[in-house]
């Protein structure tokens, strides 16, 4: 089992109850487990128009998340990606509409559109007033094919709930959600399927690929396309949305996620999008958020949708204590200056051929070596000792020209600073303390191998990490010995490598993150600081 469920029978009912708890006082459910999964306002008194959505669980929040004042009066729930039953939604049209009538807002889904429309049916046999407005915001598909409803459909909660809410007629709020729903257009792109609980789920994208014009249940794009960087992502899914786009008019924008990409990576598309063309027509931004998910696929969608006045006030209409995203304006933060005091020394350049190459020769091995160290790191770590090494490797690439490397004390101090600017981290910290340690030995008449090695020994007292330890001193220690003892490379290489070796058969460490992994992780698996400080000297001597 790769989910944190119980059963996949009871993976539905058991999530609604997890959400309700504690909301008793404005969200509840109907007690028709377990065909009838239904959530409704609490509060509601059946004196306004009743707002009615649902389908297939594995949205979340939508459907039941948007329960609430200003926006939907009860949200029918499904099993995983299966629409809820006629009896379901008839239940929930019953039990929360009175007088003004009842609006189903309904994604194009063919369960969908024949479950609700059946149960609208019965309902107005009833002598209940029922309208349905049908969202098909995806365009994805080719015109000949019904367009899905996907994300988008969320503004059609909030544009219909917000009329009711101010007690509009079921003739105003159906015509201002058809409305709404004609004027939204969303287009989706994933790098991963998503993960169904309970089946045996098989990853159809092959690695660097990507899956541009998809649904919300886990069927195949439209298309693949390789994925390169998260500005061509955006870029491809706002060039097909542009064509939908009026050129004075003015938009809304949703950035949805859908399930399995990261805050960070989130924010990162919400940049992107501030940088875009379009841009100049996004009068609003709503997100990056989850509001209609596929489980957890690592992908998102976004959702343009064309202002009217009364649109636009009613996307602005205020709910309290809900899950809708708070409103953005694309507007650049207004930066404050950096604080006096942490301006970069001003060095001397001068030229050393022999540092110079030195210097290129490390960038170049820490550049290489970033996928071998990574993958080493990800068995006992998180797997960025060789993306934070190569940052190192090209920062001082950059401005190798700027340094003063004829002056060992000076350049010592140059490299702890770039050092501490450019690798972060505890390792940043470490190599950044032991190189100025370096400088302040090489002041005091140390010629350069003394300082290196006054150096690591600074770092030991400050890290509490000695030799035995399992982190990179294991490497540079011995190899920093032996260059005080020889002036073969080849010798500092093979100490060197003799302690990163040695690191394999340590089942315990006692600094770094290390310390806190399993000794079954640690076994056969070398420090990939002292791998890397191993890396080093072999290339140097080679």
């Amino acid at each position: 089992m790769n989910h944190f469920i119980n059963s996949k029978e009871t993976i539905v009912t058991e999530a609604i109850d997890g959400f309700l708890f504690g909301r008793g006082d404005t969200v509840t459910r109907l007690d028709g487990y377990p065909h009838i999964k239904v959530v409704v306002r609490s509060d509601w008194k059946k004196d306004k128009v009743s707002l009615i959505s649902g389908g297939g669980s594995g949205h979340e929040p939508a459907h039941a998340g948007f329960v609430g004042r200003g926006l939907l009066t009860a949200a029918v729930c499904g099993e995983i990606f299966a629409s809820p039953s006629v009896d379901a939604v008839l239940a929930g049209i019953l039990a929360v509409t009175g007088t003004s009538g009842c609006l189903l807002i309904v994604k194009n889904y063919t369960g969908d559109r024949l479950n609700f429309g059946l149960a609208a049916e019965k309902a107005r046999s009833l002598g209940i007033k029922v309208e349905i407005v049908i969202v098909d915001d995806d365009i994805a598909l080719p015109n000949d094919i019904q367009a899905r409803g996907i994300a988008g459909t969320v503004f059609v909660h909030k544009i219909a709930g917000a009329l009711a809410e101010q007690g509009r007629t079921l003739e105003e709020v159906a015509r201002a959600a058809k409305m709404a729903a004609a004027s939204i257009s969303s287009l989706g792109i994933s790098l991963s399927t998503c993960s169904v609980p309970g089946v045996d789920n098989t990853e159809r994208l092959e690695p660097g690929m990507a899956e541009l014009g998809l649904g919300i249940h886990g069927e195949p794009g439209a298309k693949k396309i390789r994925h390169e960087t998260a500005a061509a992502a955006v870029q491809v899914v706002l060039s097909n949305l542009e064509k939908k786009m009026e050129p004075k008019a003015k938009y809304a924008l949703l950035l949805n996620n859908l399930g399995g990409c990261t805050p960070l990576e989130m924010t990162i598309l919400a940049r992107e999008i501030t940088k875009s063309k379009i841009s100049s027509s996004v009068q609003y931004l709503y997100g990056p958020a989850s509001l209609m998910t596929s489980l957890d696929m690592r992908g998102f969608s976004i959702s343009i949708l064309k202002l009217t006045k009364e649109l636009e006030a009613s996307l602005l209409f205020p709910v309290t204590g809900q899950i809708w995203p708070e409103v953005k304006k694309l507007k650049s933060p207004k930066l404050v200056s950096m604080p006096k005091g942490l301006e970069n020394t001003k060095w001397v350049a001068s030229e050393q051929p022999v540092v110079r190459n030195l210097v290129l020769k490390c960038c170049d091995i820490l550049e290489q070596k970033e996928k071998t160290l990574n993958e080493i790191d990800a068995k006992i770590g998180d797997g960025d000792t060789g993306s934070t090494l190569a940052n190192a490797g090209r920062s001082l690439r950059q401005v190798l020209d700027q340094l003063p490397l004829k002056e060992n004390a000076q350049f010592f101090l140059a490299i702890s600073e770039i050092l501490s600017r450019s690798m972060g981290g505890s390792s940043g910290v470490l190599m950044a303390m032991m190189f100025s340690a370096a400088a302040n030995e090489a002041n005091a008449g140390a010629n350069w191998k003394n300082a290196l090695q006054g150096g690591l020994q600074r770092v030991m007292e400050m890290g509490g990490a000695k030799p035995g330890d399992r982190t990179f001193i294991d490497s540079l220690a011995p190899a920093l010995k032996q260059l005080q003892n020889s002036s073969s490379l080849m010798e500092v290489a093979e100490a060197a490598r003799l302690g990163a070796d040695k690191t394999r058969d340590m089942t315990s460490a006692r600094a770094g993150r290390a310390a806190y992994v399993p000794k079954e992780n640690l076994i056969g698996v070398p420090d990939p600081g002292a791998e890397a400080v191993a890396l080093i000297f072999e290339g140097i001597a080679s």
